[in-house]
């Protein structure tokens, strides 16, 4: 289930639909999707991406995403540490982001242009979108392990603009609870 924080603020909402209604006032899109699905740790790609057809499609309709993959991340993943070395310095992207967290969990930290930077902590059931143009970065939390179903518009566009301000490193880069802000 979905937390989202504003650290600056010291606040945490952790009701699903309070959390969609103030994401969506940052231009944050959360949903939760059904999670009662056949699928398992060992479920390959094309047998996720079937058992959550409806919602893609319906998704590409809405959103004009043309491909979906699965992304698996956890700790034995070769080059982990240079991959998320790629996504957790503030960026944007010509392009929607969108992820349906399968399992696992990670944060996404939003920096709105006219309100302070939120963390979405997501995990089973949560999905994110994330316009394009806005300013975030993503960390995996402790456990180092997520699963989640990518839309795309185009691959081409998902290519990270780095913003050289450094907002990022004023932010703890993991889910560890109460002490949030680094000092």
């Amino acid at each position: 289930m979905v937390i989202v924080r504003i650290p600056d603020k010291n606040i945490k909402i952790e009701d699903a639909e309070e959390a969609a209604e103030y994401l969506s006032s940052i231009g944050i899109i959360y949903e939760r999707w059904r999670t009662d699905n056949p699928v398992s740790a060992s479920s390959t790609q094309d047998e996720i991406l079937a058992a959550y057809s409806k919602e893609i499609g319906e998704l590409k309709k809405s959103g004009g995403y043309t491909t979906a993959d699965v992304i698996n991340i956890n700790e034995n993943t070769p080059g982990l540490d240079e991959m998320l070395n790629k996504f957790n310095k503030e960026h944007w992207h010509s392009e929607d982001e969108v992820r349906f967290t399968i399992s696992g969990r990670g944060i996404f930290h939003i920096h709105p242009e006219n309100s302070p930077v939120v963390s979405i902590e997501v995990s089973e059931g949560d999905l994110l979108r994330v316009p394009k143009g806005t300013k975030h970065w993503f960390d995996l939390c402790e456990d180092r392990n997520i699963k989640a179903i990518r839309l795309f518009q185009d691959k081409s566009g998902w290519t990270p603009y780095y913003v050289p301000e450094g907002v990022d490193r004023k932010y703890q880069p993991m889910c560890f609870g109460p002490a949030y802000i680094r000092h």
